[in-house]
């Protein structure tokens, strides 16, 4: 075992503070990776305040994990020395049921391992990447292009691909129109992605107070929510809509902006449970679905993606001893567009 630095939150709801915590031996495919830069994703703070459920604590969150491998495993074949790679929002997987087998280990039949807030094959608790080093079975990083800065790619292990994974797969591009609802982490990566995939792009916010942000990620349109006329004007409009938001949704009213056949996907996560009137679904054909994540190879594919398009997230970096004040800007929507936290302040 290595004793390295991290922050973890040592209770619930309790401030997140500087420690050490313990990680395995390298084994046979594992690699040690210096981590320079993590992310901070609104679900870190919903976990380490027990929003989401019971957590294990002491937690060191942090699943948006870019960095460097310093050693291998005996039988590593994907990575070597000196690579720049990303670990997203789970560490492991059953790799044997029907999706782990086609690459959708998001989906495990049997439950992904998350990167923290888990419990390993030895049941031991999975620590995050707000700390300095990680090791992780080699098919569970991924490949960082050399056209990424590692800051900038950080956010996309998990805003990134909790986007790009619901605008493949409801096929967003030429000819076709999409909303993003919100303008945040997950929402501004969103727009950029959708915009580079050729679709005709909206943002749907609260108010106009980004619209000019909006517009230079990519997006073709910007309405603000607070207005009702918006609800009349673009009734019908769409087909494909990701609401990117944690708050309960009026989920009618963005139904009624759908086109018949369109779907309205989810990718924020309420706390609270949400309820709605069918009829809203059955008069359009409509659905109302969600999406997790993806799996390595379409995670690899996006990073791919932004590389070619030369694009990461909007990041303000901070410094470790920075994280509470952050958690607290990211909840008040202050922040443009996502916390980094530069690991060697640790």
């Amino acid at each position: 075992m290595t004793t390295v630095a991290a922050y973890a939150a040592p209770a619930a709801k309790a401030p997140l503070e500087r420690t050490t915590i313990e990680r395995r031996p390298v084994g046979e495919f594992d690699i040690l990776i210096d981590i320079k830069f993590a992310g901070i994703c609104h679900s870190d703070i919903h976990q380490a305040r027990d929003g989401w459920g019971e957590g294990i604590f002491p937690m060191v969150p942090g699943h948006e994990i870019a960095g460097v491998v310093s050693e291998v495993g005996p039988g590593v074949t994907k990575y070597a020395v000196g690579d720049r790679v990303g670990v997203g929002c789970f560490v492991d997987s059953c790799r044997e049921c029907e999706y782990c087998e086609q690459g959708l280990q998001q989906y495990c039949a049997k439950g992904m391992t998350a990167t923290y807030n888990a419990l390993d094959k030895d049941g031991e608790p999975t620590y995050g990447g707000y700390s300095t080093h990680l090791v992780v079975d080699e098919n569970y990083a991924v490949r960082i292009p050399e056209g990424l800065a590692l800051d900038v790619a950080a956010p996309l292990l998990c805003a990134g691909i909790t986007l790009y994974s619901p605008l493949r797969h409801w096929n967003a591009g030429p000819g076709k129109k999409v909303a993003i609802v919100g303008l945040g982490g997950l929402g501004h990566m969103g727009v950029k992605i959708a915009a580079a995939l050729g679709a005709e792009v909206t943002v749907l916010s609260q108010s106009l107070s980004k619209q000019d942000d909006g517009l230079k990620f990519g997006a073709d349109h910007y309405y603000a929510t607070g207005d009702p006329k918006t609800f009349q004007e673009l009734a019908g409009t769409f087909d494909l809509i990701v609401s990117t938001v944690s708050a309960p949704l009026d989920f009618g009213a963005y139904l009624s902006l759908l086109k018949t056949d369109g779907a309205l996907v989810n990718v924020g996560a309420p706390e609270e449970p949400v309820s709605m009137n069918l009829f809203s679904l059955i008069g359009g054909r409509k659905t109302l679905a969600g999406s997790a994540i993806g799996g390595i190879p379409e995670t690899q594919e996006m990073l791919d993606f932004c590389a070619e398009h030369g694009f990461g997230a909007e990041i303000e970096l901070i410094r470790a001893e920075q994280v509470n004040e952050a958690y607290e800007r990211v909840l008040a929507s202050d922040v443009r567009y996502r916390f980094v936290i530069d690991t060697a302040t640790i």
